[in-house]
């Protein structure tokens, strides 16, 4: 991953939160870094073309729109990467983690209703031949994930 530019940094810095709800949002973004609009979107892409991101998008809190749940599978460790790759390219899974655990592969499914993410967690077990183990929202936390990568 190449180096964040001074700019890079301040956008991801500030908008983690607090994006701007209006018709343009990154116009808004780059008025306030004083770029262009098309800049802000050409180092978003570039950002996440390089990996340094994983997605531009709302995060909506569990139950508010749609349907999620959290998911485990114990995947052999000679098809973790394959597995990965294959629950990565579902676009109701945003991302997916490896852990130190029985239940290695862990992600979370989001769709329009319940009967919808039970289908996508039935095409994985389908195309894997691993039953993912499906742990439901009981309690909600929020956890603030936004990290800074500038200090004063």
């Amino acid at each position: 991953m190449p180096p964040l530019d001074a700019i890079d940094r301040a956008l991801l810095d500030r908008f983690q939160s607090g994006f701007p709800l209006d018709p343009r949002p990154f116009a808004t973004l780059g008025a306030a870094l004083g770029i262009a609009e098309s800049d802000v979107l050409s180092r978003l892409d570039a950002l996440q073309a390089s990996g340094a991101i994983s997605r531009v998008g709302a995060v909506v809190a569990p139950g508010r729109a749609g349907a999620s749940t959290l998911a485990a599978m114990a995947v052999p460790e000679a098809r973790l990467d394959e597995i990965a790759a294959l629950i990565s390219a579902y676009s109701s899974v945003n991302h997916n983690y490896e852990r130190e655990h029985r239940f290695n592969l862990w992600f979370v499914v989001t769709a329009s209703d319940a009967a919808a993410v039970q289908a996508v967690l039935g095409d994985i077990a389908s195309r894997t031949g691993i039953l993912p183990l499906d742990l439901p929202l009981l309690e909600a936390f929020h956890i603030d994930l936004g990290f800074p990568l500038q200090w004063n």
